[in-house]
């Protein structure tokens, strides 16, 4: 376990994003009057001792955390190897390739997701894509909104779209979405996905682990990696009922949208039992993969399926609620052991 912690380490370091990190530390220096040396090694102890990456530290705000609170996270260590349970290897694909995801996943889809011989063979679709005034490409390994491109379809033509899909290396092609008026009411300049977390539990029955509105912020992704914002779901009513978070420790929760001005606490998600029962039914799809973190777009008609992450993303789940929540994640680790599907 002790080499394990090292290497895990090792790679927190190798992959630590140098400028946030000197970012938080003097933050947490002028805030906690700490020594820039003592924070160093309180990371590396609490990195070590709770399996938890470098910017963790400091985004599960373990500077003010017991002990006791601190071993409630799910850290990045922690969930790979939950993930690599869960959702092997040899049959996550479906999920970590996004072209292959919509074909597995299409009629789960509202919009259209072409890929390059999608878009020789189905010229009806293309020119629905191209009608619109923007088409969205991707790299179909890309994550956190990374591989991602905006791109005005005025000049573009079946021909000089797969050109500019070869030159520029994009798997994928698919309709810029129009969201719900709700939605975009609260963030107009992009896509705000409501982001559902599923287990299948040892009788391969769906629970939800939690449900997130993730809010743009001057942005055209929603991605909170990318400087945006995740807010609380109540399971039940669809309500958001506690503030908007970054991952930013520099930066206080929101209350009302920072640039529309609209309440983010009470903002009822539009169409939310439909919600619910797409990421159910997306969930038992697949059941070889059995704890998926989906993205759904909300739509006038109706919710539909942008992406499914294997690897879905514990700051997104934790942060908004204030907790550690790896307590729901043992209890199915102990259930799958117990059961025949070990």
């Amino acid at each position: 376990m002790r080499l394990n912690r090292l290497l895990y380490f090792g790679y927190y370091l190798k992959n630590l994003d140098s400028e946030k990190f000197k970012k938080f530390v003097d933050y947490l220096k002028v805030k906690s009057k700490a020594s820039k040396f003592k924070i160093h090694i309180r990371v590396l102890k609490d990195s070590l001792r709770y399996n938890i990456s470098i910017l963790e530290y400091f985004q599960f705000q373990f500077y003010n955390k017991s002990s006791k609170e601190k071993i409630q996270w799910a850290g990045t260590g922690y969930m790979y190897e939950y993930q690599k349970v869960m959702n092997p290897p040899s049959s996550r694909e479906v999920l970590d390739d996004k072209t292959k995801f919509y074909k597995a996943y299409l009629k789960y889809f509202k919009h259209h997701a072409l890929d390059i011989n999608d878009i020789r063979e189905k010229p009806e679709f293309v020119k629905e894509m191209l009608a619109m005034p923007k088409v969205v490409l991707k790299e179909s390994k890309g994550k956190c909104g990374l591989g991602t491109a905006f791109i005005e379809t005025i000049d573009l033509d079946s021909s000089s779209l797969i050109e500019l899909m070869e030159k520029e290396g994009y798997d994928l092609a698919e309709t810029y979405i129009t969201q719900h008026p709700e939605l975009n009411r609260l963030s107009p300049s992009g896509v705000n996905t409501v982001r559902i977390f599923t287990q299948l539990n040892s009788r391969n029955e769906v629970e939800l682990l939690g449900c997130r509105q993730r809010i743009s912020v001057d942005s055209p992704i929603d991605n909170l990696a990318a400087g945006n914002l995740a807010a609380p779901i109540d399971e039940e009513t669809g309500i958001i009922n506690g503030p908007g978070i970054y991952s930013d420790i520099t930066k206080a929760p929101e209350v009302l949208h920072p640039v529309t001005g609209v309440s983010i606490v009470g903002f009822q998600v539009p169409l939310w039992e439909e919600c619910k029962q797409l990421a159910v039914d997306a969930a038992l799809e697949h059941p070889e993969n059995r704890s998926i973190g989906w993205d759904i777009v909300v739509t006038e008609n109706g919710p539909g399926l942008i992406e499914g992450n294997h690897d879905w993303c514990k700051l997104v789940w934790q942060l908004p609620v204030y907790q550690g929540l790896k307590h729901l994640l043992d209890k199915h680790l102990v259930e799958l052991n117990n059961s025949k599907y070990v």
